[in-house]
């Protein structure tokens, strides 16, 4: 296989399975805000991170209609009260319907809730990130998974993760050698890895085997390359057609001579 059919069918092996949400789409219900004063990202370190991972989260998600990736919008998770209401970095849904866009989250009008919350840490909200979120994401809105990374570079690195239990309790999840941890409901792996370029510590998604999730400037540099090949692939292609053809004439003129060569032959005896 090559390299974009071997994704594909990684990508169709390892994507979760879930059950449609019994709710409805909902873009806005009146009363709940969907804006503050508040910008997207802290500084470029995040906005790098924020962008750069929506991106690969959301062009691996794109083949399953119903998976909702929300960046730095409201969560409402208690009818009534608008107090009740977060706005993490990036949020993942399953069983709700990719479109309609929403202005905000309504969890009891999609009848689900986030399954996946990642929040990239800054110096207004650290504390906040690292610790009552945990409570409030796991127990109160009923978010499977929650992580927190330090994309800044000239900062210590941290990446922890959390997860509910089969019992209801919250267990902080165990990194692996490479500090990696894994995603039991994305069924992926996240590692950080430094850019000297941009020096941002990049938290970047991996499939279970270890194959990476490209972001779209690597999936068109890969394009390119593989243009690239194909083109020199034909050229050669051509150019050895052109050899065999050259080859083949030179034989016909050498027999041609030859029998030139036996009639002279034949005739003089």
């Amino acid at each position: 296989m090559n390299t974009l059919n071997d994704f594909e069918f990684k990508q169709k092996k390892y994507m979760p399975t879930f059950p449609k949400a019994i709710g409805k789409p909902t873009i806005y219900i009146e009363g709940y805000p969907c804006e503050d004063d508040e910008p997207m990202a802290a500084t470029d370190f995040h906005a790098e991170q924020i962008t750069t991972f929506s991106d690969q989260l959301k062009r691996y998600f794109a083949i399953n209609e119903l998976v909702h990736i929300a960046v730095d919008s409201f969560i409402y998770y208690s009818e009534g009260d608008i107090t009740k209401c977060v706005a993490p970095d990036i949020h993942i849904v399953f069983g709700v319907d990719k479109y309609p866009l929403r202005r905000s989250f309504y969890t009891w009008a999609e009848g689900a809730a986030p399954v996946a919350v990642f929040e990239f840490l800054s110096d207004s909200t650290v504390h906040q990130d690292r610790n009552e979120k945990v409570g409030v994401y796991l127990n109160d809105i009923g978010v499977q998974e929650y992580f927190i990374h330090q994309p800044e570079m000239k900062k210590p690195a941290e990446f922890q993760g959390w997860r509910r239990s089969p019992s209801g309790d919250i267990v902080e999840m165990n990194p692996d050698a490479e500090g990696g941890l894994f995603s039991e409901v994305l069924n992926l792996w996240f590692r950080w890895k430094e850019d000297q370029t941009t020096h941002v510590r990049l938290l970047r998604p991996y499939l279970p085997d270890g194959t990476p999730l490209t972001t779209s400037t690597e999936e068109e540099q890969l394009r390119i390359e593989a243009e690239e090949r194909a083109e020199e692939a034909e050229e050669r292609a051509e150019e050895a057609e052109r050899l065999a053809k050259e080859e083949a004439e030179r034989r016909q003129a050498l027999e041609t001579e030859l029998e030139r060569l036996r009639a002279q032959l034949s005739n003089r005896s």
